[in-house]
């Protein structure tokens, strides 16, 4: 697997390539890197080039400046295919990846030839969670990044997998771990202010893939599955929380593979 840091606008980019064909770009969770697609790049690498970025301000990418949106960071994302001379993508995004994929999708749909959102959701935040996220900035900046991720990892997975996925769960507080305080600061601010985007689900006129877990905690499939149209596909993912990269990846790669035979 090839790691790579490039320049851009002053700022490092971290991101894994691997594969060639048709790119796909996977975008990862909050306080995750790309080291989270780490159980399915194989396989989706095997007939397709893969791009899985850092996002800025987690795992080796550097913070935007200034306050941040979700538009800002899908600006971001253009910038970096720019540079990287991909001219249109399937893109994956896992949770607050997929705020952004839905962004990217409304601001530059001709690039776009499919994109999915695994465990996210075109909803905007409740007040009660834009409450959360505020909560979340006072314990970054009180007691660090350490106890906030300490705090957040487990509930990501099914309570029924937590012992199953100790491993797992402690790979991921490590990743969370290498987050910036501003980078979750920031992130976090970004989520509470980002708006209803499910019109850019009923407009879609592309293939679109919806990922929920049966046992996500996190976000409820009924939050995931908000828009039916023929060209939307469904899937439930059974013995899944949040984390669905860790706690079932074949199943979750099966699908992803399955729906990219459907994108032209």
């Amino acid at each position: 697997m090839k790691k790579n840091t490039i320049n851009l606008n002053g700022k490092s980019v971290c991101y894994n390539e691997k594969g060639k064909g048709s790119p796909i770009v996977l975008l990862h969770g909050f306080c995750g890197s790309n080291g989270y697609w780490d159980n399915i790049l194989s396989k989706l690498s095997e007939n397709y080039r893969v791009i899985a970025l850092d996002l800025p301000g987690h795992g080796e990418s550097a913070n935007l400046e200034g306050d941040v949106s979700i538009e800002d960071i899908a600006d971001h994302i253009k910038d970096v295919l720019d540079y990287l001379n991909v001219a249109q993508v399937t893109m994956f995004g896992h949770s607050l990846g997929g705020y952004i994929a839905l962004a990217f999708a409304e601001k530059y749909s001709q690039m776009v030839n499919g994109f999915s959102l695994i465990h996210s959701t075109a909803y905007p935040d409740s007040e009660e969670a834009k409450k959360g996220r505020e909560a979340g900035v006072e314990k970054v900046r009180q007691e660090g990044v350490p106890a906030f991720i300490d705090g957040l990892i487990p509930k990501l997975f099914s309570p029924d997998n937590i012992e199953k996925n100790q491993n797992e769960i402690t790979t991921a507080k490590e990743i969370g771990y290498t987050t910036s305080p501003k980078g979750v600061m920031k992130t976090l601010i970004a989520m509470k202010n980002r708006p209803d985007r499910n019109s850019v689900l009923e407009r879609a006129e592309i293939p679109v893939l919806l990922i929920a877990g049966e046992k996500d905690q996190i976000i409820p499939s009924e939050k995931t599955f908000s828009v039916s149209k023929s060209n939307i596909k469904h899937v439930l993912l059974k013995d899944s929380g949040h984390m669905s990269m860790y706690e079932n990846p074949s199943e979750l790669a099966k699908k992803m593979i399955e729906f990219l035979s459907t994108v032209k």
